[in-house]
């Protein structure tokens, strides 16, 4: 949904309670445990959060706590929703003078440990989305080099007039996600670090 004017809290809520009974808006769900389907742009970013089990312990909780939306630009509704399968949620985005609010529901969690201990989840895109797909946030701890690494990996293609007639600027804004994603999960696990 593309607005002219910052939406109030209960116009928020009342389009997060419209998405429980929405439907996801690309038919690949689950894609993005392994790879991605044809016919969409594919997104691959990852940052080295740290070392070791506390390194990685710090990054979980920062997932759980959705960190990685702590951008300023973008805000997320429910803040405090649990990292499950079904869980909905709204991303309020702020950019070149209009606002876009957008449902994506929680398709699958990861929860893995074993040389390489992996947390996160993917969610993706209901129909009340300006985007088609699915993306994918995880936190792993590599135990072989002791590495703690932070990636989100998407698939996405425009899902409204809007994001097709400026896909250049679709696509820029998605880039800067990332790589604003990547620097709030830093943040959030040097700021744990060094409240220890």
């Amino acid at each position: 949904m593309i607005l002219l004017r910052q939406p109030s809290p209960e116009a928020i809520a009342a389009f997060l309670a419209s998405a429980e009974h929405s439907s996801f808006s690309y038919p690949e769900t689950g894609a993005s445990r392994s790879a991605s389907p044809g016919g969409y742009n594919v997104d691959h970013n990852r940052v080295r959060l740290g070392e070791g089990h506390e390194d990685f312990d710090r990054a979980v909780d920062a997932v759980r706590n959705w960190e990685m939306f702590n951008i300023g630009w973008v805000r997320l509704f429910d803040s405090q929703a649990p990292i499950a399968r079904g869980s909905n949620v709204a991303v309020l985005a702020r950019h070149f003078g209009f606002w876009s609010l957008n449902a994506a529901r929680i398709v699958y969690v990861i929860d893995e440990d074993g040389p390489v201990a992996r947390f996160g989840f993917a969610y993706g895109t209901l129909e009340e989305h300006v985007e088609r797909g699915e993306e994918r946030f995880t936190v792993e701890w590599r135990k072989d080099d002791d590495e703690v690494w932070y990636e989100v990996f998407a698939f996405s293609r425009p899902n409204h007039f809007l994001t097709i007639a400026g896909y250049p600027l679709s696509r820029a804004l998605q880039k800067r996600f990332a790589s604003d994603s990547k620097q709030a999960m830093l943040e959030a696990v040097a700021s744990r670090r060094a409240a220890r």
